[in-house]
């Protein structure tokens, strides 16, 4: 008769086991995160079993995978209408055709012209503009962020919410369950929901215990969207705080990069809210362009949306194909670098065929894991000919990349794997010379105030900081 301790270790064989047939057998896993998770679930044998059950797949849980699911109905039905090609020289020229079509491929949003988009010179006149549109707002307001502080810019929008739901206008905001869950126990969120603005929540907070069994944790909605009127809207990094940024006031300040769109796609960002608030509020949306949608400019702008959910490898589709694409100048600012192995060969390839390649990372990261896996990458980059560029005044937070002159792409999503697979998000793809003019200068001021990073300077490395960085990297398909 074998004892507690050989039935429990022939168990945790077992399990092992059945772990490890599922990670070899689990479909759309990357060769490098099957290693990564192989060694760790053989190497921390209970450790690591418990990690996998926690951490190690993409379950959304079954309410949201039902009222998602039931949402990709409507988008279909959404896009079915819209008559759209991308070969339409009106829209595009026809170099650039393809990218606008992977864009519409993943979240069914066509490229529209006849937009204006001006670039907000900081985080602090990005949160005036966006009050002084709710308050002139006529019929609705829609808000959703990551992370909403109750610092003075948190508290800016809400009181410029409560004064238009008071004077009568249709207001709804939105927030992550984590990242404004100071937020969500302050006094100023139930006095805003007290004044008229429905509130709900995006991926709430459960029971610590229970909450896995129910669907990853770390799941988030990471989106950042302000829709006025169905006619104005913002896209880009910024949450809804201050740059001092106070809950990691020791990076500040956070230096993020927002644009404030007028015209068509402005109804592409309410109708990915519209689809949100149905998941999380619980309410039935009608998700619809209107016939004659609002002509303001000569912009084509359009949002490509991403999530767990969503088409597997989405972003990172779009990320390689505008690499690909590259033929003078590729520039890209973000602030997590741990790219799939297609991305970090590509941006080489980039720089290989004699584009202009430069990156833009922070000098410091609120994220000591992300800035050791970004710079495992360095020595390969640099060797291409990459320019990497660390920004000494603060955290850059803002994601763009800009293409040729001609194309830019702003948004939500990092190039990480958290922003590939866990993250939902919200980027706009722009065919403007003129605003990829506006986003390329503010990239140029982030150059002015950045370190140039040498293939000599990382050669010269500790061996220390070279182990810790690649096992840190190593690890990256996993965290």
């Amino acid at each position: 008769m074998p004892s507690a301790g050989e039935l429990f270790f022939i168990l945790h064989i077992m399990v092992q086991i059945a772990i490890v047939m599922r990670v070899l057998e689990h479909p759309r896993r990357q060769p490098t995160s099957r290693i990564a998770w192989l060694v760790v679930v053989l190497a921390l044998p209970l450790v690591g079993i418990i990690a996998y059950l926690m951490l190690g797949e993409t379950n959304i849980g079954r309410r949201n995978r039902e009222a998602m699911l039931a949402l990709e109905d409507v988008r279909k039905n959404f896009s079915a209408g819209q008559e759209y090609s991308a070969d339409n020289p009106d829209f595009v020229p026809s170099e650039y055709a393809h990218l606008f079509s992977v864009g519409y491929s993943i979240s069914g949003f066509p490229a529209v012209a006849g937009n204006q988009a001006e670039l907000m010179a900081d985080s602090l006149v990005a949160i005036e503009r966006i009050v002084s549109d709710i308050d002139a707002a006529r019929s609705s307001v829609d808000v959703l962020f990551y992370i909403w502080l109750t610092d003075g810019s948190g508290v800016k929008v809400v009181e410029a919410l409560t004064r238009a739901a008071t004077r009568g206008v249709a207001c709804r905001a939105m927030v992550d369950g984590l990242g404004s869950r100071k937020l969500l126990r302050s006094k100023i969120w139930k006095k805003m929901s007290k004044a008229g603005v429905s509130a709900a929540v995006a991926l709430p907070l459960g029971n610590p215990i229970l909450s896995p069994l129910q669907g990853r944790m770390d799941l988030r909605n990471h989106r950042k969207i302000v829709v006025v009127d169905g006619a104005i809207t913002y896209c880009g990094s910024q949450n809804c705080a201050d740059d001092a940024f106070r809950i990691k006031a020791k990076f500040a300040p956070w230096v993020d990069l927002m644009v404030r769109f007028t015209g068509p796609v402005a109804q592409q960002n309410q109708a990915l809210f519209d689809m949100d608030w149905a998941v999380y509020a619980g309410e039935e949306v009608e998700v619809q362009l209107p016939a004659q949608q609002p002509v303001c400019g000569d912009i084509v702008a359009q949002v490509v949306a991403s999530g767990p959910i969503l088409r597997y490898s989405a972003m990172p589709e779009l990320f390689l194909s505008l690499i690909y694409r590259s033929r003078r100048e590729l520039v890209i600012s973000t602030p997590y670098y741990v790219p799939t192995q297609a991305m970090q060969e590509a941006l080489c390839a980039s720089a290989y065929r004699g584009v202009q390649t430069t990156l833009i990372l922070p000098a410091k990261n609120d994220s000591r894991e992300v800035a050791a896996a970004s710079r495992s990458y360095y020595a390969q980059l640099l060797e291409a000919g990459v320019h990497i560029h660390e920004y000494q005044g603060g955290l850059l937070h803002s994601k763009s990349l800009t293409l040729d002159g001609d194309i830019t792409l702003v948004g939500s999503a990092n190039m990480d794997q958290r922003s590939f697979d866990l993250n939902f998000e919200n980027n706009i793809l722009i065919y403007s010379p003129s605003v990829t003019a506006s986003v390329r200068e503010r990239q140029q001021a982030y150059l002015d105030s950045a370190r140039v990073v040498t293939l000599e300077e990382v050669a010269n490395w500790s061996l220390g900081r070279r182990l810790w960085n690649n096992a840190v990297a190593m690890l990256g398909p996993i965290l």
